[in-house]
């Protein structure tokens, strides 16, 4: 039994049941999304572009105070509050797919916003503090490839279901499927342990200071509006989830609904792949952590604005209104379909390495804490305008060049920000506290935080 106990209460078992947890819960969130519509039918994505707005804007406003949550409840139980949201919002598709009740949508949007503030503050919090540094990219790369399997099973329980299906919606058993794998992942937070029970291979465990009052938390959540380095980051925070709904949109309109199912699957598998690409990169002893960061933004910068002028140029040969949807037996797909998956690639490279970043700016999860709901509420500040232009029917090739256009401003920021990374975090202080004995009584203290 010890030896389990070790294995379950290691960082990387932990960072895996979070892994799982997502998969179930946004993972999946990404697999209805990534159909375009929500899997609906195309014309019914103005209202799934509403929902989505009133999300992600809810979303950015809870992201702002959603670390002092985090801090304040612990991971575990802000886990559990933010996953709900997911299986109310598939729900919600599932009663407009049956009854047409399209308020209940647009509603669940607006829960589902809220908590996923909390969730991602808290997964912020677990990926970025609870590694050694010299494995925070290898543990990002892990966390992201477990989550974005949601995105590839819930795209080929689509697939299977829908085979047949030459329509522009999914199937109604879809969203069941959905619904009973999201509350699954609502139970698996419960079997996460809180961080001061998390050991290290080197025997240390993740720091863990007792909750301070509300008012000291929210001065925190106020004070990362002081670190220039998160200031210089708003710009690729709010590029990294804008161009969603371009992608989405397009994967709707040019493609057929079995299709769609298609490109999903494939975009989930290839951000895997990003994810561990960069992990790898990123944890690469052979250079300093700074010359790291600096080639790997370099190589990322370069191939972002190669991937993005190729879409660009796809974009110009069609327009909104495409009424003659791709299958993967029509002529012209496969060009598509490549640049499709690729979009799916550089995004998880992209928001991979914007978590290592910050995760090298700090090893305390307190702080981590606000930084992961800094960034997810500025990403989703940027979804809720992306969202809500695109239900304006802006011309996709106007959509594509913005997107285009928010990534390439970000790069020399993100350069700035990665030329001032340090060797290492760990202070003097940090050293005296891990040669303290552990005091197992802190174990079950209620207001433990991250």
């Amino acid at each position: 039994m010890g030896r389990l106990y070790t294995i379950y209460s290691s960082p990387l078992t932990q960072v895996c049941l979070l892994g799982f947890v997502c998969l179930c819960c946004p993972g999946m969130f990404n697999a209805l999304s990534g159909l375009g519509a929500g899997g609906l039918m195309a014309s019914d994505i103005t209202l799934t572009n509403t929902a989505n707005s009133v999300l992600y804007a809810l979303f950015a406003v809870v992201g702002f105070v959603a670390g002092s949550v985090t801090n304040k409840l612990g991971v575990r139980y802000t886990l559990t509050i933010g996953s709900v949201g997911y299986a109310v919002y598939a729900s919600s598709l599932w009663v407009y797919d049956t009854r047409q009740v399209s308020g209940y949508v647009i509603a669940a949007g607006a829960i589902l916003g809220c908590c996923a503030g909390l969730l991602w503050s808290a997964q912020g919090a677990v990926m970025m503090s609870y590694p050694e540094e010299k494995n925070k990219g290898k543990y990002v790369a892990t966390f992201w490839a477990l989550f974005n399997v949601g995105g590839i099973l819930g795209s080929v329980i689509t697939l299977g279901m829908n085979l047949e299906n030459r329509g522009g919606s999914v199937a109604t058993g879809t969203y069941t499927a959905f619904v009973v794998i999201m509350v699954l992942g609502i139970f698996l937070t419960l079997t996460m342990l809180p961080p001061s029970k998390v050991i290290r291979a080197d025997g240390t465990h993740v720091t863990v200071a007792k909750a301070t009052h509300w008012s000291d938390e929210l001065k925190g959540a106020l004070n990362v509006w002081k670190e220039w380095r998160m200031i210089a980051l708003i710009p690729a925070f709010l590029a990294s989830n804008w161009f969603y709904a371009y992608q989405f949109h397009v994967n709707a309109v040019y493609f057929d609904a079995v299709t769609r199912a298609l490109n999903s699957t494939m975009y989930w598998t290839f951000q895997i792949i990003g994810s561990l690409l960069v992990g790898l990169l990123l944890d690469y002893q052979g250079f300093s952590r700074r010359a790291r960061g600096l080639i790997c933004g370099g190589a990322l910068f370069l191939i972002m604005m190669g991937v993005w002028a190729g879409g660009f140029a796809f974009q110009l040969t069609f327009e909104n209104d495409y009424d003659e949807p791709h299958h993967w037996t029509s002529p012209g797909f496969g060009g598509p379909f490549v640049l499709y998956l690729i979009y799916g690639m550089t995004d998880a490279m992209y928001q991979s390495y914007m978590y290592w970043l910050m995760g090298a700016m700090s090893n305390d999860p307190s702080l981590l804490a606000r930084y992961a709901g800094f960034y997810k509420a500025v990403q989703s500040a940027g979804a809720a305008c992306a969202f809500g232009i695109d239900t304006g029917s802006v011309r996709l090739r106007w959509a594509c060049l913005i997107s285009w256009l928010l990534l390439f401003v970000s790069f020399p920021l993100i350069m700035v920000v990665a030329n001032q990374i340090k060797p290492t975090n760990i202070t003097e202080d940090d050293l005296a506290i891990a040669e303290q004995p552990f005091d197992e009584s802190e174990k079950e203290h209620p207001s433990e935080k991250v």
